[in-house]
């Protein structure tokens, strides 16, 4: 049993009766994992994602400290707004992340269930219904969702509105992007920044989000460099770091750090040494406690994943002179948004533009859309002849991930890809 085991242990051994206690000591953990990231991390990690790591990790850290100042988000919501509040948001997914990091999500899933929570909601939603409702993790000041891709997220907010009294705005998100769609987001952004106003007593700044949008402009236009590069260039990282980079992309987007992230990479990788091994784009979420993928992926020298979809849902250049215009524009024309196929079609660009040598697409239990959209995933595929590995698991529920048939599917998927490239 490893130390981070051992600790998630005392931490769900005092969860039930003193849920204080357990709280404090994942915010000890945290403390001690910043200090790792910043003093103790591995050398063969880039920079820049060191600098990442613990960033992410003192954000999650001041988030729970503060939560008067937080703001429960899905990572679809307008963050540059909540940034003009100096406010923090807290994802679903990033806390879940972070609980399960500690070994500890078993303990909130069956917590959740055990109330009521249908067994097939997805683990991540589970995960952070079961922290809150424990009452291990205080409520957020406000939160805030949108309606795009995920059928969970209106309900779980909901929910946790109701149960732990968080005022709740859901940004309702057109199925067509025609001007009467644009102009109806907008009117409900100027509603969301007149609550938050009244909410947190603070005047609201164009000028301000303004700013904020050119940083996110100049930080997408890095990240399209380093993609380029990335096309032939060792640049090691683990499957954790690669799920950091949503702070990058979306929770953070727009913030100085995130700014001084990309431009840290980009430097890197034109230093970068050459890289001849196995280039893998992927598709959804990561399982990242996945031993088998760890052994792979994990700073080696052989395979390495170029970039995630996620991550470049929207690539559009956003007007700063017009920020709720191309908020709205953003949200709207999201690759997630309308159909699947613009997801596909988003997939399909990347791999042409990036030339991986295969596609992986990992549906996660509990996410409709994952699953029920990759067969069409899988027939533009083999049209492109791009080889495609569909995994099945759990981001989040190691209960439900089965290393040996992850083993065998992804090893005949690398002698595959291996063949392919004459090696």
């Amino acid at each position: 049993m490893n130390l981070v085991e051992t600790y998630g242990n005392i931490i769900k051994k005092y969860a039930p009766a003193h849920p204080t206690a357990a709280f404090r000591m994942i915010k000890a953990g945290l403390y001690l994992e910043r200090f790792r990231t910043k003093h103790l991390a591995d050398k063969k990690i880039p920079g820049a994602y060191r600098y990442l790591n613990t960033y992410a990790v003192d954000y999650v850290l001041q988030a729970l400290r503060d939560p008067q100042s937080t703001v429960w988000a899905n990572i679809f919501a307008p963050v540059e707004i909540l940034q003009c509040f100096d406010l923090r948001c807290l994802s679903v997914e990033c806390l879940s992340s972070f609980l399960s990091g500690f070994r500890i999500e078993d303990y909130f899933l069956d917590f959740a269930e055990e109330e009521g929570i249908a067994s097939t909601l997805c683990s991540y939603h589970k995960t952070f219904i079961g922290a809150s409702d424990s009452g291990i993790v205080p409520p957020a000041a406000f939160s805030l969702t949108t309606s795009t891709i995920c059928d969970g997220n209106i309900n779980t907010f909901r929910y946790l509105s109701e149960n732990r009294g968080v005022k709740n705005y859901i940004l309702d998100i057109p199925m067509d992007n025609s001007e009467e769609a644009i102009e109806y987001v907008i009117a409900q952004l100027k509603d969301l920044i007149s609550i938050l106003e009244k909410t947190f007593h603070k005047p609201f700044s164009y000028n301000r989000l303004a700013e904020v949008i050119k940083r996110e402009n100049a930080s997408k236009e890095l990240y399209e460099k380093c993609l380029v590069l990335l096309r032939d260039k060792a640049y090691p990282s683990t499957l954790t770091l690669q799920m950091y980079m949503l702070f990058a992309t979306h929770l953070n987007i727009g913030e100085p750090e995130i700014l001084t992230f990309f431009e840290k990479m980009h430097q890197e990788l034109l230093a970068a040494p050459a890289y001849d091994g196995i280039n893998i784009l992927w598709v959804h979420l990561l399982p990242w406690y996945q031993e088998t993928l760890q052994e792979y992926f994990n700073l080696t020298d052989n395979c390495q994943i170029q970039a995630i979809e996620m991550n470049l849902d929207y690539r559009e250049t956003l007007d700063p002179d017009d920020p709720l215009r191309s908020l709205a524009l953003k949200m709207i024309n999201n690759a997630y948004a309308r159909s699947y196929d613009r997801k596909v079609d988003l997939v399909c660009d990347l791999a042409d533009e990036l030339q991986p040598d295969g596609v992986i697409n990992f549906c996660h239990w509990g996410c409709k859309q994952s699953s029920g959209g990759v067969m069409r995933l899988k027939e533009r595929m083999q049209e492109a002849d791009i080889p495609l590995l569909i995994l099945d698991g759990d981001g989040m529920d190691r209960r439900n991930s089965h290393n040996g048939q992850i083993r065998t599917r992804w090893e005949a998927f690398y002698e595959l890809l291996l063949a392919r490239k004459g090696q």
